[in-house]
């Protein structure tokens, strides 16, 4: 494959975007009409004519997400790299159900996978699979998990229990988890809330206190999950903590590192990671802030036969394991992990890490560390409140006589970025994330000034 007309367009596309509008305000309604118009599939349309319309809808209809103004949830700017990949998966169109199908793919995505679980500080003979996603990743966590706590459940299900499974986490933890509860059949009640202290982590001496009253009233505590990166404002919870009362109690300790994951990749950031080695089992996003394409999700766990026993499946269809390969090295990755037939996930990664070398990566990492840093030093220089404490490039902040949801709508209306409006403790609280490495200092300073202005207008409106 010859990439320079690739990089070309790569380097096109990426400067119309950081030239051009954030937000589009097209309507439901008009995309639907364009659409009729040009699709009613009765007809064969040339494949450029369809590019062509297709790259304008994406261009003119819809968040920029890889824009350097975009200061919202964890959508990043993309790597090179990771968009030539994508195109020789669709391309070959691997099926990594099975290894003998595709040997080269599935090797590419163990060593890849190796990697980064030595990076976590997980035992060597730990195992990792790609996943669509962080809520594949959590709910494959929660179902080894209940294969691990209760061997019955597999083959009988959770009425053959003598109560009901219960499952620790706080307030901040993604929500995801009230639909894993539901889809699992543990019941969203049955996810129990644990407090959280003055910097939204979470509370050890609640999370005992739980655990102490559910036993008591015949609950089945299980899994307790921390998180390393919220949505909301980017926390770390207590993991070193939390992995020690888990060992205690005989808990199911799962880090959900979605978001925060990516940062044992800097030498300078996985200090703030200290406890995700103590983990049974880990989720990581790749497409969160590892700069690859959705979707790319990561699940590890350092119990290798209970993620055997929970996705185990002998089919005689499938092409057998060549006699000379040894079963204990290679796998089917069917029978690990919630997924049949899978895309060839890992390749985005495999090769933007290639591209860039772990230094790389980690700069990428460090510069919007940096970027945040300038941008919470510059609000508080200009009289707003930070409202979170956090490491990574997540800032929460709000000032007195201005309303939140007001003022991102503003940013939005006036191309000027896109941020999202969060509560924090129940506080409304303006929240910007740099997710994208193209992200400069006079992005920031630029985006500063203007919010100052907007800040004033609000506060003084007579002389606006």
């Amino acid at each position: 494959m010859n990439i320079d007309p690739i990089r070309d367009e790569f380097a096109a596309v990426e400067s119309a975007i950081a030239g051009g509008p954030i937000v589009s305000n097209v309507t439901a309604g008009e995309i639907r009409a364009w659409l009729g118009s040009r699709f009613d599939f009765k007809q064969s349309l040339p494949l450029d004519e369809v590019v062509a319309d297709v790259e304008k809808m994406l261009r003119e209809w819809q968040v920029q997400v890889t824009h350097p103004r975009y200061f919202g949830l964890f959508n990043p700017s993309v790597t090179l790299a990771s968009v030539v990949a994508d195109t020789l998966v669709a391309m070959y169109n691997s099926q990594l159900a099975n290894w003998r199908t595709s040997p080269a793919a599935n090797e590419m995505e163990r060593h890849t996978l190796a990697w980064l679980a030595d990076k976590f500080g997980l035992p060597a003979d730990s195992i990792a699979t790609f996943t669509s996603g962080g809520s594949e990743a959590n709910l494959t966590a929660v179902v080894v998990a209940l294969t691990w706590a209760f061997p019955e459940y597999g083959e009988h299900g959770l009425r053959s229990l003598s109560g009901d499974p219960a499952i620790y986490l706080t307030d901040e933890t993604h929500h995801g988890f009230n639909k894993i509860a539901h889809m699992a059949g543990l019941g969203r009640r049955n996810l129990r809330i644990v407090s959280t202290d003055a910097n939204l982590k979470m509370n050890i001496d609640d999370l005992r206190k739980r655990v102490e009253e559910d036993r008591r009233n015949g609950l089945l505590p299980f899994m307790v999950i921390g998180t390393a990166g919220t949505t909301a404002a980017g926390v770390i919870d207590p993991l070193p903590e939390i992995a020690h009362f888990a060992r205690q109690q005989r808990l199911w300790f799962h880090a959900d590192a979605a978001y925060g994951g990516a940062a044992v990749v800097s030498p300078a950031l996985r200090p703030h990671l200290a406890g995700t080695e103590l983990a049974d089992s880990i989720t990581c996003d790749a497409h969160k802030w590892l700069s690859v394409p959705m979707g790319c999700g990561m699940f590890f766990c350092r119990h290798r036969d209970s993620v055997a026993q929970a996705f185990r499946s002998d089919v005689t269809y499938m092409p057998a394991r060549p006699v000379s390969e040894d079963a204990a090295s290679t796998f089917n990755p069917l029978t690990q992990s919630a997924q049949w037939s899978r895309r060839f996930i890992g390749l985005k990664l495999f090769m933007a890490l290639a591209e860039h070398g772990e230094a790389g990566y980690a700069e990428m990492l460090d510069h919007q560390v940096r970027m945040a840093n300038l941008l919470r030093e510059s609000l508080t220089a200009s009289g707003w409140r930070i409202a979170n404490s956090t490491p990574f490039p997540v800032i929460c902040f709000t000032r007195e006589g201005v309303v939140p949801s007001a003022l991102v709508a503003e940013l939005r209306d006036r191309q000027i970025a896109w941020m999202s409006d969060a509560e924090l403790g129940g506080i409304p609280v303006i929240r910007a994330c740099i997710t994208s490495f193209r992200t400069t200092e006079a992005d920031i300073a630029w985006v500063v000034a203007q919010m100052n202005k907007l800040a004033a207008s609000a506060l003084h409106p007579q002389t606006a």
